[in-house]
């Protein structure tokens, strides 16, 4: 076997290598980057200041705080629990609007302060909240915030009318809550009243309060009157440095992974493997198939010369090249095949074949790996050499003599049998 010798270093062609193999993967992690970094820039300011009364962004709520203001509430936002309970007071109205996200210990300061404030109001409060923050009231599935009609008798709904109200419904065991805004029987607005004229109001979604939406319908009136009945609001953003992540709470990785998530995972893993038996092969005998297309012997042998070029095999290829020599010639010296890779017993019946001064036998069938591939490509030159020599040899002065049987201990020696007449061959090579 021979193969093209490389005209750069091994270690640049090991990197031209990597390169090329590489270079496809490179680029689609650069066009995923790119892609990543284009769809943030567009979106940048879709979610910014969501519900921030000092965001003017189409979910930010700058417009009611600034509607508020032209009626003489004050809106203080306050990023931190502590921070809400101290600011509630008995004048004030608290809103609170990620109640999810809050952990339990958090939960339960808010109730503690609900208590003292004139009036609190949760958006989209979910099962993981309303329990604390709203003893005795349920949550249910989520409804479309669409415009509907308040149907009930809570005096700020009914002087708003129509509006956008929708999101997470509720029930709620007290006769006296007000429910408004009703989705299959189910109120999107819910209020509970309190001891001392306060209340509770649950929002099942705040799409009544975005800046974009606050126009249609009745959206203005509703929030104005539910967020304007005391002189002050202060209105609760839980920040990163306030929630779960930082907070102390007991939740764990399941408590934080959103509703429905794990069952719908569990059940696509039941899926993956239904689909993974059912696809599965049987294992049974192997059927014998005829190949597509005969490959001739050269181009097999070429393309597996290749192989061990770009992988730089050449321990490898060396090895296979020796092993193959030594198993042709092993016949032609006298060595039975079972011994052809015996360097003691191989190296001395070659050695007589070779030239006068020849002593490099052992070093050219059982040597070290050549360093480089031209080193390999004059190896397997010599070794062709050598077997060409031998092979030559042995055919010009017939075929090697069998090796002697050891006559069997239980019978006794047979006599030598006798000399066969020479064959014509034979003659002539001895004339």
């Amino acid at each position: 076997m021979t193969g093209p010798a490389t005209t750069g270093s091994p270690t640049s062609a090991t990197a031209h290598q990597l390169w090329t193999r590489s270079r496809g993967l490179l680029v689609a992690l650069a066009v995923l980057v790119l892609a990543g970094i284009v769809l943030a820039v567009l979106r940048s300011g879709d979610q910014h200041g969501r519900l921030d009364p000092r965001s003017p962004d189409r979910y930010g709520t700058r417009a009611v705080a600034q509607l508020l203001a032209d009626r003489g509430v004050t809106t203080r936002v306050v990023t931190s629990t502590d921070a809400a309970v101290e600011a509630t007071g008995p004048s004030s109205t608290l809103v609170v609007t990620e109640p999810d996200r809050l952990t339990d210990r958090q939960q339960r300061l808010l109730q503690d302060a609900a208590g003292s404030a004139g009036r609190t109001v949760l958006l989209s409060p979910g099962p993981a909240s309303v329990g604390v923050l709203a003893p005795g009231v349920r949550a249910s599935g989520p409804a479309g915030a669409t415009p509907r009609s308040p149907d009930c008798d809570f005096a700020p709904a009914r002087r708003a009318g129509d509006a956008d109200v929708g999101g997470i419904r509720y029930a709620s065991d007290d006769p006296d809550a007000a429910s408004c805004y009703l989705s299959d029987d189910l109120p999107s607005l819910l209020r509970v009243p309190g001891p001392r004229g306060r209340d509770t109001v649950l929002l099942g979604s705040p799409d009544i309060l975005y800046n974009d939406r606050l126009a249609e319908n009745g959206n203005a009136s509703l929030a104005l009157q539910l967020l304007g009945s005391h002189p002050e609001v202060v209105w609760y953003l839980p920040s990163l440095s306030d929630t779960a992540a930082s907070d102390g709470g007991d939740r764990g990785f399941l408590d934080l992974v959103p509703e429905g998530w794990i069952w719908g995972t569990a059940q696509l893993a039941v899926a993956a493997a239904l689909a993974a038996l059912w696809r599965a092969r049987r294992l049974g005998p192997i059927s014998p198939e005829r190949l597509p297309v005969a490959v001739r012997a050269s181009e097999a042998t070429e393309g597996r010369a290749r192989l061990y070029q770009q992988a730089n095999a050449r321990d490898r290829a060396s090895e296979t090249l020796r092993s193959a020599t030594r198993a042709r010639i092993a016949s032609f010296v006298g060595v039975p095949p079972s011994h052809a890779h015996r360097p003691d017993l191989l190296s001395p019946a070659v050695t007589p074949h070779l030239p006068e001064g020849t002593t490099e036998v052992t070093d050219l069938l059982f040597g070290s790996v050549p360093p480089t591939d031209a080193a390999l490509v004059r190896l397997a030159d010599e070794l062709d050499a050598l077997e060409h020599r031998i092979t030559s040899t042995s055919r010009a002065s017939g075929p090697p003599p069998a090796p002697p049987e050891q006559p069997s201990s239980a019978s006794p020696a047979s006599p030598p049998p006798a000399a066969e007449p020479p064959t014509s061959t034979e003659r002539d090579s001895t004339s």
